[in-house]
């Protein structure tokens, strides 16, 4: 089988970035010729104009449209594998391919087909205003804190929307939870081209330390959507335990001189390194403020035998068994944080054994092979149901 991987990265390798390297991987390994048409966000600042080039590239691309035109007339895949699209790329490619007669299958990262921003946040806040296609309200609210941003966004929504590029156009949609499949189905999307796929996660050789954890440790971008203003707080709150955190926050700098004494940043840590943060830890916290999509850091902690304490929001209490593989917090709530920290420091063989169940559970449902056999199924339908769906989208 052949398929296309289309994606649009975003400059710095994120958890999407790492999804389709390893889907594209695990398709070749599997003997499958895999294309990969990809741009990245970076281009936008080696240009001119690039601020008024990505707010039109974001809502129709004519060279996108043209080169995957040129690329499915010179080589007919079987499948064209979306992930993300803006803002260089643009659902512009999307009838081209139903023009093709190729069949569409679309991974749902984010919230992004509802909310312009796609974090179904604004201003600190959970934010779905611009639902049931009240995309005007992104800029009304300024929510990127830039008009001119906000319209952008709103703008590629509204369009994309009213020209049913997506319903038209994608014959399946996997969600990465069954939180994410509702959301979409509330918003009109057919339940039934709707599937649930979580992202996968390789086993690596448990890094077996003596210790039961020196530290909590967090790990991800340092932002406020991810809650790290609750996390400090909480923080305080624990003065005699250690919390290390591992990530990018050139967002966030102030916190560096704002942050208690047992409170350290490390900034990014390489891949190859990370392996031996989760070791050390005695825990992971996940505190998001927002609808997460599949967060790649639980499923390295699960697989790493560490419990995870996450906010109770959108996906997590999927993912996070509260009292099995960790427990679940108030998202916000630094008093209930606090509270659930201290009580898993102080059991550390619970924290034991909720990290093995956590990795008995990444084994089980989301191993590469469980992952590649959800993935064939959904393809093996596309193919026959073709473009856009048995019914041709909406």
């Amino acid at each position: 089988m052949k398929m296309y991987l289309v994606h649009n990265s975003y400059g710095k390798f994120s958890g999407e970035e790492a999804v389709v390297e390893a889907q594209a991987r695990l398709l070749r390994k599997n003997g499958h010729e895999v294309v990969e048409f990809l741009r990245c966000s970076e281009e936008i600042f080696r240009r001119r104009f690039a601020k008024s080039s990505a707010f039109f590239s974001g809502i129709y691309s004519i060279s996108s449209g043209r080169e995957i035109r040129r690329l499915l007339a010179e080589n007919k895949p079987d499948i064209v594998h979306i992930h993300n699209l803006f803002p260089l790329i643009s659902p512009s490619i999307l009838p081209e391919c139903r023009k093709a007669n190729v069949p569409v299958v679309m991974t749902v990262h984010n919230y992004r087909l509802i909310c312009p921003n796609g974090l179904f946040m604004a201003h600190g806040r959970v934010c779905e205003k611009c639902r049931r296609g009240r995309e005007y309200n992104c800029f009304l609210n300024n929510c990127e804190g830039s008009l001119f941003k906000s319209l952008g966004y709103g703008l590629r929504n509204y369009v994309a929307r009213k020209k049913k590029y997506f319903r038209n156009n994608v014959t399946f949609y996997c969600a990465q939870t069954e939180f994410q499949k509702q959301k979409l189905i509330a918003e009109g999307y057919p339940a039934t081209r709707i599937v649930v796929i979580p992202n996968m996660v390789k086993d690596t050789c448990v890094h077996h330390i003596n210790n039961s954890g020196d530290f909590v440790g967090y790990v991800g971008r340092v932002s406020p959507e991810k809650g790290i203003s609750t996390l400090i707080e909480a923080t305080a709150m624990c003065p005699d335990v250690l919390f290390k955190a591992a990530g990018n926050y050139d967002r966030m700098p102030e916190l560096i001189v704002q942050t208690p004494d047992n409170f350290e940043f490390l900034g990014s840590i390489q891949s190859k390194k990370l392996g031996d943060f989760y070791a050390l830890s005695r825990f992971i916290v996940l505190p998001s403020i927002c609808f997460e999509g599949f967060p790649s850091v639980l499923l390295e902690s699960m697989i790493q035998s560490k419990p995870v304490i996450a906010s109770r929001i959108g996906g997590l209490p999927e993912i996070v068994e509260d009292g099995v593989t960790g427990l679940l917090f108030e998202p916000g709530n630094a008093k209930d944080l606090s509270e659930k920290i201290r009580y898993l420091w102080g059991r550390p063989e619970l924290c034991r054994k909720m990290g093995q169940r956590g990795r008995e559970k990444a084994l089980r449902e989301y191993s590469p092979e469980k992952y590649y056999e959800r993935l064939m199924a959904v393809y093996e339908k596309a193919i026959e149901l073709g473009p856009g769906g048995a019914n041709g989208g909406s």
